[in-house]
């Protein structure tokens, strides 16, 4: 293997149909993802994270620009490609008449591992996903959460040099979350590579290395998550349930953002103890945390990432 893990150059898809305008996917994506990283890639729906992975993963031909992965070029090379990657899709379901250790250890049989390491990583990728009581269940008979977590332990337990997961953690209790997040930096430290979209912010934050935001098929920012919250203007986050009224009190101390009757003023520690005051003798009550990764995109895209 040579070069990045990934690096695309320009990369355009545009969907046509006969009879109907054409859509723009992707507007010239270029974008990087370095050996041992994870990266996340965060939009709206329709933004074209989707489309860029399915590119990236072979199973899409790009319109125009380049992506390589580990140096061999995806639309040219693709059987060159696919043994360096594992990929959990969006839609994707393990085999209904499968188990889930069933679903694990053919698919690392057809990769080509031996029989004695599929069955020991098939085991180790059920434990770290919270399986084990139900592996041998037919995947038709558990729940959305279970066969997201058996699509997340297939891929996983490929411990390929590079992994596309769309939406990973889409349906799992919060629990089986954290077991993905584990799980997967035990595997950047054993050398792979991890490439997701998730909408879930704290998901990204908590996860990724370093982050893109698409917005309309364009990479808008990227950068680390702490990057992107500190470019807010303030560290932390006062909340007020009732204070749109008052906001020309607070316009001083930061960029204020009104939802209905609540009012959100993003503010250094250094002015907290002073707009803490205003509000006092305005009678009202303010709470204060964190700025979060979800300022932090709502200021850069202009809408919520759960926004149609």
């Amino acid at each position: 293997m040579s070069g990045e893990a990934l690096r695309s150059v320009q990369l355009r898809k545009v969907y046509r149909t006969k009879g109907a305008p054409e859509v723009t996917a992707l507007s010239g994506v270029t974008m990087e993802v370095r050996r041992g990283e994870r990266v996340a890639l965060l939009g709206r729906n329709g933004a074209g994270k989707t489309t860029f992975l399915k590119i990236a993963s072979t199973l899409l031909r790009p319109t125009s620009g380049t992506i390589e992965v580990f140096g061999y070029d995806v639309d040219r090379d693709a059987d060159r490609v696919r043994p360096y990657i594992a990929v959990v899709p969006q839609e994707g379901k393990p085999f209904f008449h499968l188990t889930p250790r069933e679903q694990v250890y053919t698919y690392l049989r057809a990769r080509g591992l031996g029989r004695e390491s599929a069955r020991d990583r098939t085991e180790e990728a059920l434990r770290s996903m919270g399986l084990e009581s139900f592996a041998n269940r037919l995947a038709i008979t558990l729940s959305g959460g279970q066969r997201q977590r058996t699509m997340v332990a297939t891929v996983i337990a490929t411990q390929a040099p590079l992994l596309f997961l769309d939406e990973p953690t889409i349906g799992m209790d919060p629990f089986a979350r954290r077991e993905v997040w584990s799980s997967l930096r035990r595997l950047t430290e054993l050398g792979s590579t991890i490439l997701l979209t998730t909408h879930y912010l704290d998901e990204a934050d908590a996860l990724s290395d370093r982050l893109y935001i698409v917005e309309r098929g364009h990479v808008i920012v990227s950068g680390t998550a702490d990057e992107l919250k500190r470019s807010v203007g303030g560290s932390l986050k006062v909340s007020i349930p009732n204070g749109a009224g008052a906001v020309d009190r607070f316009r001083s101390f930061g960029e204020c953002v009104t939802d209905g009757s609540a009012l959100s003023i993003i503010v250094h520690p250094e002015r907290l103890g002073e707009l803490m005051d205003v509000a006092v003798r305005a009678q009202l009550t303010a709470t204060v945390g964190p700025v979060t990764l979800e300022e932090a995109f709502l200021r850069v895209v202009g809408r919520s990432i759960d926004e149609e």
